[in-house]
C-alpha cells in the first residue's frame, strides 16, 4: 500500500513540475438537437487522448481555451443522443469554430461502458455484453438505492430475504448473491461482510450508472464473478450544479413511513482543471408490521450518507481522481422496537459505520498509444449488532472489517498486431481484507485474513467489424494451495452498424471465507454457530459460455433495440455446510465442495423508443437452475432430495415505459414479474421443515412528474406515485416468537404511497 501512494506522490510531482503552454489556441461552437434544431445544453466535449473536456452551457454553447497544438479528435457524447466525432488541427494563437448536430439515440447503442474490458468502450464496440442502468431508470422507478434499480435488467433479480433485518440480495442468472462480484469504480472493495447490507445502503443520488455484465468475470475482476458483476460507476463534477429532493412514502396507506432526503452538488474550475462533486442522503423508514402479530415485516432503517468525487488534471495528458464516502445506519427488526434488544422475544438490531475511499492517477501519452492507471482503494466497516431471541443477553456483537486494494494497468494501442488493430491491457493488483467478528457472550470469535495477489493481461483485436479478445488473470489465495488461473475468450461480429453478434467463454471462481453473514439466522433461532473449511476444501469454479444478438433498426422518428441471449454455466465443487458437532455450547459447521451445479437459459429484452416522447423497455428470462446430484437441506420434515436450486424461477421480467406526452410532464411505469419458485420453509411456526412452491406475482409501479421552469437557471419537479400497484404482496408470514423470518419472498413493499419534490440548478 505504501509504495502505491508513494508512486503516486511522485507521478504528481513530475506532471507537476512541468509548465503549462499558454498557446491562445481555442475551439468554440455550439450544440444542437437534428430533430429540434434546439440548442443541447450540459452535452459533454472532449479532446479525445487528453484530459481536457467541457460542458455546454444553458444556452448550449462550448468554449475551449489554451488547448495543445496537433491534431485532435473531437468527441461530444450525452445519453439519448449519438456520440459524434471530428478532426480537427490545432494551431497557435488560432481559434476555430467547431459545431455539432446531434442525432437522438435513445437505445443507448453508443453508451460508454468500461467493465467490458476495464477501459472505456462504446456498448456496440464491447467483446462482451454489458446491460446499463441509468439514473433516468433509477428516476422512473422512484429508486433511493442502488438495489432498487438493478431489477430493471435482463437476467437479474433483487428480493428480500429477512422479515427482521430486510437485507436484499440480487441475483443473476438464477444464482446466489455470493456469486456476483461488486464494484465501486472497478474496484473489488465490496467483501463478504460489506456484501450483505451494502448494496442497499448506497444511495442512487451517489451515481452516474450501473453496468451488470453476466456471466463469469474472474478473468478481469477475480473471485466471485461467476454469476456476474455488478459496476457502480459514481458520478464526476462534470460542471456547476446542485440539487436537493425529497420522498414520502407512506408504506400500505399506513401511519408508518418512508422519507429520504437527497442533496448534489458540483462546482468546476473555469479552466476545467479542478472539479468536485459532494452528495448526501438521509433516510428514515418506520419498521411494519403486515400481519398484526407484533412483529416487524419491514424493517426500521436510519441512515445518512456523504461523501465528494474530486479530480485535479495535473497536465493535458494526466490526471488525479480521489474520492470518499461515508455511511451511518441503525437498522432494527422484531418485536417491541423501542425496547433494548435483550429484553424482547425477537431482536436483530445492526450499527454500521462505514469509510470509503479511493486515490486514481490516470496518464496517456501525447500519440494516444500509452495508457498507465494507478489505483488505491480502502474500506472500514464498524458494525455493532444484536442477532438474538428468547430475551438472550449473550447476543450482542462486534464486527470490524478493513478492506484494501491496490494496483496498475497498463494499455497500448498497437496500429497493427497481425492482422488487425488491437488494444493490449495488462495489470496487477493486491488485496487484503483483515476481518474480526466477536460475540463475546458466547465467546464466539472469527479471525480471518485474506491475501490476493492478481496479474492479468489480455489483447483485443478490433475494428468496426470484428472484435477478437483472449485473456487470462493469475491469483494467489492465501486460503487456496496454488494459483488459479481464469482464462476468458470473446467474439464480436458487426455485419452492419445495426447488429452486433457476440460469442463468449469464461472461467469464474470462488474463493472459500470462514465468515459468512448467514450465520446470523441460527443466532436468531436460538443456535449459535461457526464455520471451519475442510482440510482439502478446493476452490469453486466455474465455466461459461453465451451467445448473444444485438439488433438495432430506426424506421423515421423511431429506434429499437432488440437483444437475444443463450446462456450456460456450469459449476464444480459448490460449497456447501454440514454439521459436525458441538464445542463449548457453539454449534461446529464445515465448509466442504460438492459435485457442482448447471444453470441454462435465454434473455430476450426489446426497446423501442418515439423521439424523446415515448421509451417503452421489457425484458424476459427463462432459464433452469439445478444441482448435479439430488441434495436436501433438512433431515426433519417433509423435504425431500431435490436437484431444483432454491428462489430460481424458470421464468422472470421486467418492463419500463415512460411518456412526455409535454415537455413538462413525463409519466412512468416500472414493474417487475417474478414466476413461481421453491423456497425453503422451516419449523418454528410451523411443525415441520417443508420446500413451498410460491405464487408468481408482479410488482407494478406509476409515477407521474411535472418540471416547472424558475428563472431559466432552476427547475422545479413535482412527483407523486404508487408502488405495488396491484398489492401482490406475501399473505402467509409466519406469526409470532417461533417464527421462519427467511421464510419471505414476493415484492419488498406492499402497496405503497408517495409524492416527491426536487429542485435542481
Amino acid at each position: 500500500m505504501k509504495r502505491i501512494l508513494s508512486a503516486l506522490v511522485a507521478a504528481l510531482c513530475i506532471v507537476l513540475s512541468a509548465e503549462a503552454n499558454n498557446t491562445d489556441a481555442h475551439i468554440y461552437g455550439h450544440i444542437i438537437d437534428s430533430s429540434t434544431g434546439e440548442h443541447i445544453p450540459h452535452i459533454i466535449v472532449i479532446l479525445k487522448g487528453t484530459t481536457i473536456g467541457v460542458s455546454s452551457d444553458n444556452s448550449g454553447h462550448y468554449v475551449m481555451r489554451n488547448l495543445p497544438e496537433g491534431k485532435f479528435t473531437m468527441e461530444v457524447s450525452a445519453i439519448g443522443y449519438k456520440t459524434q466525432t471530428k478532426e480537427v488541427e490545432i494551431r497557435k494563437g488560432m481559434s476555430i469554430e467547431v459545431n455539432f448536430t446531434l442525432e437522438e439515440d435513445h437505445v443507448l447503442l453508443d453508451g460508454v461502458i468500461v467493465s467490458a474490458t476495464r477501459s472505456e468502450t462504446t456498448r456496440k464496440m464491447s467483446p462482451t455484453l454489458v446491460n446499463v442502468v441509468s439514473m433516468d431508470t433509477y428516476a422512473q422507478g422512484n429508486c433511493t438505492t442502488v438495489a432498487q434499480g438493478l431489477a430493471f435488467q435482463p437476467g437479474v433479480r433483487i428480493e428480500n430475504n429477512c422479515q427482521n433485518c430486510g437485507f436484499q440480495q440480487v441475483r443473476i442468472n438464477g444464482l446466489d448473491g455470493q456469486y456476483t462480484q461488486i464494484l465501486i469504480d472497478s474496484r473489488p472493495i465490496f467483501s463478504a461482510l460489506a456484501g450483505v447490507y451494502g448494496i442497499e445502503q448506497l444511495p442512487a443520488n451517489m451515481i452516474d450508472r450501473v453496468e451488470i455484465m453476466r456471466g463469469g468475470g474472474s478473468a478481469l475482476f477475480g473471485s466471485s464473478a461467476i454469476a456476474g458483476t455488478i459496476n457502480i460507476i459514481t458520478k464526476e463534477p462534470v460542471r456547476n450544479s446542485a440539487a436537493i429532493s425529497h420522498t414520502t412514502t407512506s408504506i400500505n396507506g399506513s401511519s408508518a413511513f418512508h422519507n429520504t432526503t437527497d442533496i448534489n452538488a458540483s462546482i468546476v474550475s473555469e479552466d476545467n482543471k479542478l472539479g468536485l462533486a459532494v452528495f448526501a442522503q438521509n433516510t428514515q423508514k418506520d419498521a411494519w408490521d403486515a400481519n398484526g402479530d407484533g412483529f416487524t415485516e419491514l424493517s426500521k432503517i436510519s441512515g445518512q450518507t456523504a461523501g465528494l468525487r474530486g479530480y485535479v488534471k495535473t497536465g493535458i495528458y494526466s490526471k488525479i481522481t480521489a474520492e470518499y464516502h461515508h455511511l451511518q445506519e441503525f437498522r432494527r427488526g422484531g418485536d417491541n422496537i423501542d425496547l433494548p434488544p435483550h429484553e424482547v422475544m425477537i431482536a436483530e438490531q445492526t450499527k454500521h459505520g462505514i469509510n470509503t475511499g479511493g486515490l486514481k492517477f490516470d496518464w496517456f501519452s501525447a500519440d494516444q498509444r500509452h495508457r498507465l492507471n494507478v489505483f488505491a482503494s480502502i474500506q472500514h466497516i464498524d458494525r455493532d449488532s444484536y442477532y438474538g431471541a428468547q430475551k438472550d443477553p449473550n447476543a450482542y456483537g462486534k464486527t470490524s472489517d478493513l478492506t484494501w486494494v491496490g494496483g496498475a494497468q497498463y494499455i497500448y494501442k498497437f496500429k497493427r498486431c497481425l492482422f488487425m488493430p488491437a488494444d493490449l491491457t495488462a495489470g496487477l493488483e493486491y488485496n487484503e481484507d483483515y476481518l474480526k467478528d466477536n460475540m463475546w457472550g458466547y465467546d464466539r470469535i472469527t479471525d480471518q485474513t485474506v491475501r490476493i495477489a492478481s496479474l492479468y493481461a489480455q489483447n483485443e483485436w478490433k475494428n468496426d467489424r470484428w472484435g477478437i479478445l483472449i485473456g487470462g488473470r493469475l491469483d494467489k489465495h492465501n486460503l487456496i494451495k496454488g494459483i488459479i488461473f481464469s482464462p476468458r475468450a470473446n467474439l464480436r461480429y458487426n455485419p452492419t452498424k445495426n447488429i452486433n453478434l457476440r460469442a463468449s467463454y469464461s472461467y469464474g471462481f470462488r474463493a472459500p471465507q470462514a465468515f459468512d453473514e448467514d450465520l446470523h439466522i441460527d443466532n436468531v433461532g436460538g443456535t449459535v454457530s461457526m464455520i471451519r473449511l475442510a482440510d482439502d476444501l478446493r476452490v469453486e469454479r466455474s465455466q461459461s459460455v453465451s451467445l448473444s444478438a444485438d439488433l438495432y433498426h430506426s424506421w423515421g422518428d423511431w429506434q429499437g433495440n432488440l437483444l437475444i441471449e443463450g446462456f450456460f454455466s456450469d459449476l464444480d465443487d459448490v460449497f456447501a455446510l454440514k454439521e459436525i458437532g458441538w464445542e463449548n455450547g457453539i454449534l461446529i459447521k464445515e465448509r466442504h465442495n460438492e459435485s457442482g451445479a448447471r444453470v441454462i437459459g435465454g434473455n430476450l429484452e426489446g426497446k423501442i423508443a418515439w423521439k424523446d416522447k415515448l421509451q417503452i423497455q421489457a425484458g424476459v428470462t427463462a432459464q433452469n437452475s439445478q444441482y448435479k446430484e439430488a441434495r436436501t437441506w433438512s433431515d426433519e420434515g417433509d423435504v425431500p432430495a431435490t436437484r431444483k436450486m432454491f428462489r430460481t424461477p424458470d421464468l422472470y421480467g421486467y418492463c419500463t415505459a415512460s411518456y412526455n406526452p409535454l415537455r413538462q410532464l413525463k409519466l412512468s411505469l416500472t414493474g417487475t414479474y417474478t414466476g413461481s419458485m421453491l423456497v425453503e420453509h422451516h419449523a418454528g411456526a410451523i411443525a415441520d421443515n417443508i420446500s413451498v412452491e410460491t405464487p408468481d406475482f408482479w410488482d407494478l409501479n406509476f409515477k407521474i412528474a411535472y418540471d416547472f421552469r424558475i428563472f431559466n437557471s432552476f427547475k422545479l419537479q413535482l412527483n407523486a406515485g404508487v408502488q405495488n400497484m396491484l398489492n401482490s404482496f406475501q399473505q402467509d408470514f409466519d406469526s409470532g416468537a417461533d417464527r421462519d423470518s427467511g421464510y419471505i419472498y414476493g415484492p419488498t413493499l406492499p402497496r405503497s404511497f408517495f409524492f416527491g419534490i426536487r429542485l435542481d440548478y
